[in-house]
């Protein structure tokens, strides 16, 4: 195992691989402090003012003298990004050899509008937040009917109940009291055979907000209800929310105008009783069920899967292990004519200009570069520029400026040329790399993702997280052993053997590829679903990075 990476040829800073003390020598330079795994040290002296360079772009500057041999960190180094400007095209680029998977398919499901699904979901989706409780009764009640009812914390019940039972008794002295058997989650009896789950979309939005962010929220719930992976939905509206039943319809038809799905739209307020309400929904979303169920799964080509691409608790190790695979992974599912979406704009600073530049048309270039400038401008004006999305966690494990995130969190995006830029909530309609304007924030950008149309999410992360969706598989991949197996109940695959040497990128794009088609066709469920993690946060606009 290598013990530093120089990413590229231009960088000023190396990576440490792993723990690295004081007084070592590396490539000829003697380490002035301890550098951690993941943490940079400088090849150079550094005036204060000097550009600090990464993976060949400006991550930094330097705000203190710098000694060669010095640990990079946020006590000397501050975020600097280059501007960007319209240039030349740039859309050349090393097509992968996808022979291997050529004929490959993936049991789908097949929709009318040509699409096709990893998943065969029924929504069930307040217009309101008023229409909560309403939406989780009515999802309480049909996944403990029909099969859905899934009890992953039966083990947590029990130990609860051997700790009231010590206290009962005088005797519980605090500390772990030990559960005797550890026993499987429970699923009921599953009675509509070909729909994967009931999932509902709860928020708390669709009044009282800007008319940006109603229209916002009908065009987001749009893309579920037009999802491939949803089999039909049921709609509830208290009635006179700003979020209109009319506007979640043109919402719809845009998406998908003869929209063939099953589709209960009811307002409570033109119904009256709370208990009327809630039979009609009922009633009308068993039938609707009944129709869904006659979806089978059949194959597809991988040309139909669309990958959203996404990071979260990133590392100083997600760009040079799990980012990069799943880079590759995304070249190679565009050279076969799929999607793949890339977008959390604020972890795109710094690399706008090569992003930009790798757009097919001058009017999509201006289109990203716009959405990007308008997008930094309104943080500002809330108080938070793009140089304030680097979380605590980041920072202490190696990513201490936005730009040296951003560079990494990047390359995701392998090195396709960019065939289409989409403003949230707009939808995926063309193959290739679309890159869409979200927040860097996890959940917000997943829910935009899939949104868009993404059956699938690629999640990396350095430092684990939960996150999951109702309605496209979440698939975790790991920057690095450690995390896996501290979290291997919610990680799928560990990329930190690139790190160690023991698999090169291309093997682990493929490793990558494969078990999303596992995924995709049914075969194994992503850890995020076993484990039913239903993350949905849509985005109130100007108020998140």
């Amino acid at each position: 195992m290598n013990k530093i990476l120089q990413i590229h040829a231009r960088d000023n800073i190396t990576v440490a691989l792993t723990d690295l003390t004081q007084g070592e020598q590396v490539n000829g330079i003697t380490l002035l402090n301890d550098i951690p795994a993941k943490h940079k040290f400088a090849n150079r002296h550094f005036n204060p003012g000097d550009e600090v360079t990464m993976y060949g772009v400006l991550v930094g500057k330097a705000t203190v003298e710098i000694p060669q041999g010095a640990l990079i960190s946020v006590k000397n180094v501050q975020h600097a990004a280059r501007g960007y400007e319209l240039h030349e095209r740039h859309t050349q680029w090393n097509i992968p050899d996808v022979t291997a998977w050529r004929n490959r398919t993936f049991m789908g499901y097949h929709r009318a509008d040509g699409s096709v699904g990893t998943n065969n979901h029924w929504l069930i989706i307040p217009m309101v937040f008023c229409e909560n409780k309403n939406v989780q009764t009515i999802h309480t009640v049909l996944q403990k009917e029909l099969g859905y009812h899934y009890d992953n914390a039966i083990n947590l019940q029990q130990q609860v109940s051997n700790m009231a039972a010590a206290y009962k008794a005088g005797n519980y002295a605090g500390g772990q009291v030990n559960v005797a058997d550890r026993t499987a989650p429970v699923m009921s009896e599953q009675i509509f055979k070909n729909i994967d789950g009931i999932k509902f979309l709860n928020h708390t939005m669709g009044c009282a907000g800007t008319r940006e962010d109603t229209r916002g929220l009908c065009g987001l719930l749009a893309g579920y209800i037009t999802h491939p992976n949803v089999a039909g939905a049921t709609v509830l509206s208290l009635g006179c929310q700003n979020a209109q039943l009319k506007i979640l319809q043109e919402e719809i038809a845009k998406r998908d105008l003869n929209l063939k799905k099953p589709l209960v739209l009811i307002e409570q307020q033109a119904i009256g009783t709370e208990e009327d309400f809630l039979r009609i929904a009922l009633q009308q979303t068993f039938e609707g069920l009944i129709k869904a169920n006659d979806n089978t799964r059949k194959p597809a080509p991988l040309s139909k899967l669309c990958i959203g691409l996404e990071c979260g608790g990133s590392d100083g190790f997600s760009g040079l292990s799990a980012n990069p695979a799943l880079g590759l992974m995304s070249d190679i599912v565009v050279a076969l004519g799929g999607s793949v979406i890339l977008s959390e704009f604020p972890e795109l600073c710094g690399v706008e200009q090569g992003l930009s530049d790798r757009c097919f048309t001058d009017e999509l270039a201006e289109r990203f570069m716009g959405l990007m400038t308008v997008y930094a401008e309104k943080a500002k004006l809330v108080g938070s520029g793009f140089e304030s999305n680097p979380s605590a966690g980041n920072v202490r494990d190696g990513l201490i400026t936005d730009a040296m995130k951003s560079a990494g969190a990047a390359r995701k995006g392998g090195s396709s040329p960019v065939t289409d830029v989409l403003d949230y909530p707009e939808k995926v309609t063309r193959p290739g790399l679309n890159l869409l304007c979200t927040p860097g924030s996890d959940v917000e950008s997943t829910t935009a993702e899939v949104g868009a149309g993404a059956n699938i999410v690629v999640f990396t992360t350095g430092l684990g997280t939960p996150t999951g969706n109702p309605v496209a598989p979440v698939v975790k991949v790991s920057t690095n052993t450690a995390l896996y197996n501290k979290m291997n109940d919610i990680i799928d695959i560990n990329a930190g053997t690139i790190i160690e040497g023991a698999e090169t990128l291309e093997q682990m794009a493929a490793r990558m590829l494969n078990h999303v088609i596992e995924i995709a066709s049914g075969n194994i469920r992503a850890k995020a679903d076993t484990a039913d993690h239903n993350d949905f946060i849509p985005w109130k606009r100007g108020i998140s990075l």
